[in-house]
C-alpha cells in the first residue's frame, strides 16, 4: 500500500490544510472535521464495508471449486493458498508496518499474533477430542480470525481517505480490495476442505469484511490512529497469518500429498501474491 494512504499521513495533510485556511483567511473546503454529518459517516462506513466484503467475497468464490479432486490437487490448492499469504505478509504487511510504525511496535504485534494463535490452537486441542477430523475447519477459522484482525486497521485507512476526498479514497479502496482477494481465497479453501458447504463458506468470507466497515466509520470520524497502534495491528495480523500458513496449512498439505507438484503450487501462490501487491501500488 502506498505510504501516502496511511492514516497518519492523511492526518498530517489535513492538519496542514487547516493551518493554510487559518493563516490565509480564506475559507477552504473542509477535509476532516469533528462535525462530519452522520449521513456522511454512514456513507463512508458503507463504502468501507463494500470494499471489504467485495474483496474477500471475490476470493471466497474459490469455495465453489470442486473439492472432490485427488489428494494431489487438494494439496496443491493448499500450498497455493499458503504461498499467497506468505507473499502478502512479507511483501505488504510487515514492510508497511516497519516503514510506518517502526520495528518495535510491529514486532510486538507479530509476536502477539503468533502467541495468540498458539494459545487458540492449544485451547482447541483441549476442547476438541478428534481434532484431526476437523483440522481443515480449525485452520480455516484461524485464518478468518487473522483476516478479520487485519481488516479493521485497513478500514481506518479507507475511512480517513474517503473523508479526505474521492481522489484519495477511491484509489485507496481499490488497492485494498485487490489485497483482500487472496485473503478470501486463503479462508475459503481450508474451510471448504473441511466439508463446509460452499454457500456457507462464501458467506463467512463476506462476513470477514465487516470489520473494515467498522474501521472506516471510525477512520472518517477521527481521521487517524496512533502510529504505534497501527504497527501493532499490522504485526498482529501478520503473525497470525504466518503461523496459520506455516504451522497449519503446509502440514495439512503434506499430509495429503508429499510430491513436488504442491511445491510448484506454493511458488505459484507467492508469485500471484507479488503480482497482486504490484497491482495494488
Amino acid at each position: 500500500m502506498n505510504s501516502f494512504f496511511m492514516p497518519e499521513n492523511i492526518y498530517f495533510n489535513y492538519t496542514c490544510y487547516n493551518m493554510m485556511s487559518e493563516r490565509s483567511g480564506v475559507i477552504l473546503p473542509p477535509l476532516l472535521t469533528a462535525n462530519v454529518s452522520q449521513m456522511s459517516l454512514y456513507k463512508i462506513a458503507a463504502a468501507g464495508l463494500l470494499t471489504g466484503v467485495t474483496g474477500t467475497g471475490i476470493g471466497g468464490l474459490a469455495a465453489f471449486l470442486p473439492m472432490s479432486a485427488s489428494r494431489r490437487v487438494r494439496s496443491t490448492l493448499l500450498e497455493f493458498t499458503t504461498g499467497i499469504m506468505i507473499s502478502m505478509v512479507c511483501m505488504e504487511l510487515l514492510p508497511e508496518g516497519y516503514k510506518q510504525a517502526g520495528i518495535l511496535s510491529t514486532s510486538i504485534g507479530l509476536a502477539a499474533g503468533i502467541l495468540m494463535i498458539i494459545i487458540l490452537d492449544a485451547i482447541i486441542k483441549a476442547c476438541v477430542k478428534n481434532r484431526d477430523k476437523y483440522s481443515f475447519i480449525m485452520s480455516g477459522w484461524m485464518m478468518v480470525l487473522a483476516v478479520s484482525l487485519h481488516n479493521f486497521p485497513e478500514g481506518f485507512a479507507v475511512g480517513a481517505g474517503l473523508q479526505t476526498g474521492s481522489s484519495v479514497g477511491i484509489p485507496l479502496s481499490i488497492a485494498i480490495l485487490l489485497h483482500d482477494i487472496p485473503e478470501g481465497i486463503a479462508m475459503a479453501i481450508p474451510l471448504r476442505m473441511g466439508r463446509i458447504k460452499p454457500g456457507k463458506v462464501f458467506l463467512i468470507t463476506i462476513l470477514s469484511g465487516l470489520p473494515m466497515g467498522i474501521g472506516a466509520f471510525f477512520g472518517a470520524a477521527f481521521g487517524s490512529i496512533s502510529v504505534f497502534y497501527s504497527g501493532v495491528c499490522l504485526g498482529l495480523a501478520s503473525g497470525a497469518m504466518l503461523y496459520v500458513s506455516l504451522g497449519e496449512l503446509i502440514n495439512e498439505s503434506r499430509s495429503l500429498y508429499k510430491g513436488r507438484i504442491p511445491l510448484v503450487g506454493n511458488m505459484a501462490g507467492i508469485l500471484a501474491g507479488a503480482l497482486i501487491s504490484l497491482l495494488g501500488q
